[in-house]
């Protein structure tokens, strides 16, 4: 017999099918709740090993208030949910579940999400990095602050393994460093790491690049090519962008995961290979799954291990320190004796909110490094920044910010009828954690109410 699961759901036709297909799994089905205070009782009751959560439950709280719970429990669970708008997507990863379904889905998807769930929790518990110190910095990676720290560790915990990786941010972050990092702190990195950009590859041609093809495949295939996964054999591939690929191209990607090996166009031998697969995406995923542009199978076999880098916006306080590793970077390829930031230059960098991220300031170093005629940057040119204007009390006097939030959260509950979490909840129309709600209402006095 498997693990114990206990499913909660709400709607009882949908519980009950998932109930059925877990027991022909093997798996023991220890009870079905259909909220939270349901989910508390039978945990405590049951003592499950997993929680299969769906996201909108009866009564006041969701399935994402119960994952925080279960955090603190270290009890792992993974969504079942047909919920897959942006704002509910960003607040189901900031509980890090061990996987995401999106109904509907078939039972062989089920099975394979649980056990790429188990193995993936078994992997954080064990940790894969015993050759890996903890001190140890990473090439190409700079800062300080307690997200990018966090993904610095997912990389060195995740390296030494053979665990297909998926690196998701925003573009600019840093995706393709991190993937050559997963390589070089890896048993592949005597060999090379190959990298595939699957948004620029044109339509016709993503089969011949990705798996080759023989002397006459095709019009115009005039000699042999070896495709990019035969060329990353017993290294690294790269696959950036992989949410732009084609669905038929999925397809074929998918099958290369699952045997191992490749066909080249125009051949009937296939060529095992041995790669780790490093991919990453700028999508959410989960809801290119559930408008039906991504396989929900390819998916599973991706997400094995995500790894989330964060804007920049997100870790302002590295922004110094990047800007000093840049202008020393491009001092000296340049051959000049620019070394210093004027405080007012440092000023208008972390004001800014980096849509571009890493790379914009990167770029926006290299360029003013450039047009420099002192040793000091003094002014950045940036784009146009609107000013916020803090509101004016009756008064006349400026508001501190921690009115003006708590003015803003009291006007979000009023407007939900003193409602914190849950659907139509303050905290979901303010796009926040209900624990980080719950967490300013009582710093700032506001109590449930909106008194």
């Amino acid at each position: 017999m498997k693990e114990k699961l206990l499913i909660v759901e709400d709607e009882f036709i949908v519980a009950n099918d998932l109930k059925i297909m877990l027991q022909k799994a093997g798996y023991q089905v220890v009870g079905i709740a259909a909220s939270v205070a349901q989910a508390r009782k039978l945990i405590e009751e049951k003592s499950p090993d997993w929680i299969l959560l769906d996201i909108i439950l009866k009564g006041n709280l969701t399935g994402i208030d119960l994952a925080w719970e279960l955090r603190e429990m270290n009890l792992p669970f993974l969504y079942i949910s047909a919920n897959t708008n942006q704002s509910t997507l960003e607040a189901v990863k900031a509980t890090h579940p061990y996987g995401f379904m999106v109904k509907p889905f078939r039972e062989k998807d089920l099975v394979v999400m649980l056990d790429i769930a188990r193995y993936r929790f078994n992997q954080e518990k064990e940790n894969l990095a015993p050759a890996v110190t903890a001190n140890q910095e990473i090439a190409g990676i700079i800062g300080e602050s307690p997200l990018l720290k966090e993904a610095i560790e997912k990389i060195k915990i995740v390296a030494p393994a053979e665990t297909s990786v998926l690196i998701l941010g925003e573009s600019g972050t840093g995706k393709e460093r991190a993937a050559h990092a997963i390589h070089e702190l890896s048993t592949h990195k005597s060999h090379p790491i190959v990298v595939v950009n699957c948004a620029a590859l044109p339509q016709s041609l993503i089969e011949s690049e990705l798996f080759g093809h023989e002397k006459g495949a095709f019009t115009g295939a005039n000699a042999l090519r070896i495709g990019k996964f035969e060329q990353a054999n017993n290294g690294t591939i790269f696959l950036d962008e992989i949410g732009e690929l084609p669905l038929d191209s999925q397809v074929k990607l998918l099958r290369v995961l699952q045997e191992k090996e490749i066909q080249r166009l125009g051949s009937n031998k296939t060529i095992k290979i041995n790669v780790r697969i490093v991919a990453a995406t700028n999508k959410i995923l989960e809801k290119e799954v559930a408008e039906g542009r991504f396989r929900l199978d390819l998916y599973y076999r991706l997400n094995v291990f995500p790894i989330q880098l964060p804007s920049l916006r997100e870790r302002k306080e590295d922004i110094e320190i990047l800007a000093y590793y840049f202008l020393k970077k491009y001092a000296a390829s340049s051959k000049k004796t620019v070394n210093k930031i004027s405080a007012p230059a440092l000023e208008q960098l972390k004001s800014y909110n980096w849509p571009g991220n890493v790379r914009e300031l990167e770029h926006l170093a290299e360029r003013n490094v450039l047009l420099a005629k002192t040793n000091e940057i003094e002014k950045f040119d940036l784009p146009s920044i609107t000013p916020i204007v803090a509101l004016e009390t009756s008064s006349n006097k400026l508001k501190s910010m921690e009115e003006m939030e708590k003015e803003h959260i009291m006007n979000a509950l009023q407007i939900c009828n003193g409602k914190v979490s849950g659907i139509g909840g303050a905290a979901e129309l303010l796009k926040m954690q209900p624990q980080t709600l719950y967490s300013k209402m009582k710093k700032l006095g506001i109590k449930q109410g909106y008194n």
